[in-house]
């Protein structure tokens, strides 16, 4: 049945139209109910149409290399899913279920067609709002490949967490402990050498209060960097969390696709125990 036009109102992509563009398309398209569980395309099936959410919820997933299903897109209210491939008129490469009863708007290339004919200036509106839409998916995308724990963390990271980084990176190594003892030979040799007229004659006190100074900075220092590696911790548990959950939700639904399998595969073995004559 046909759509009314205040529904398609509330669809982004046709935001832009106005009453007598909306009123045009409205006629064209149809609304679709869907049952919970009931698919809505697959893979491979013929791109003819494409689907904007009203009510309801929709999983879109495709597989990847290993064969695993990932979840795509899970469009709610004005969502759309299947546009690529209605306006390319190829073959759709995700599949789409219903996870509970929904309603959808049907799209095809003949109701934008005609949309177009009658008021050409809808194809521009509709192009304004792909276009926001793509780059704003490209820069998700973006955002996704570039999430990496260092560098999230070097993104937070202050002006004085970095020198504290590199201070107690340089404290600790064999580096500053060379030149450190060849410091301290060459001025305790010298003020040696120098008997009475030494600056800081034995038992070094001047040393030992640049040595205390030294210590009482130092140490807060180490305690500033080791404060960073545990937020440094923090961020990579927060994001390996964050890969689980995705890897467990896909467990979960190749689990549910197994249950339903297995399902239907003891109906179709029930039915044929009952064809079977006696």
């Amino acid at each position: 049945m046909p759509c009314p036009a205040d529904e398609l109102r509330h669809v982004p992509l046709f935001s832009l139209l106005d009453d007598d563009e909306l009123t045009v398309l409205s006629q064209q398209v149809e609304l679709r109910n869907f049952a919970a569980r009931q698919r809505i395309y697959k893979a491979g099936d013929p791109g003819k149409a494409a689907y904007v959410m009203l009510s309801g919820a929709v999983q879109v997933f495709t597989v990847d290399g290993n064969q695993q299903d990932v979840l795509v897109d899970e469009p709610r209210h004005g969502g759309l899913f299947g546009f690529a491939s209605m306006l390319e008129e190829t073959a759709h490469q995700t599949s789409a279920f219903a996870l509970e009863d929904s309603t959808c708007v049907e799209v095809d290339r003949h109701d934008i067609s005609i949309l177009l004919e009658k008021k050409p200036m809808a194809g521009m509106d509709m192009l304004t709002v792909l276009a926001r839409q793509s780059h704003a998916l490209q820069q998700l995308v973006r955002d996704r490949a570039n999430r990496n724990s260092n560098n999230v963390i070097e993104e937070e990271m202050t002006f004085g967490e970095r020198i504290a980084d590199k201070v107690a990176s340089f404290g600790g190594s064999w580096t500053f402990i060379i030149l450190f003892a060849i410091v301290l030979i060459v001025y305790s040799g010298v003020n040696i050498v120098l008997k009475g007229k030494a600056w800081d004659p034995y038992p070094f006190i001047l040393l030992n209060l640049f040595l205390s100074m030294l210590a009482s900075i130092q140490a807060p220092v180490i305690m500033m960097s080791q404060n960073r590696q545990d937020k440094k911790d923090r961020v990579r548990a927060e994001l390996d969390f964050e890969v689980n959950v995705r890897a467990e939700a896909e467990i979960q639904e190749l689990s549910r696709k197994l249950r339903l399998l297995t399902d239907r595969v003891d109906d179709v073995d029930e039915k044929l125990s009952v064809q079977q004559p006696s």
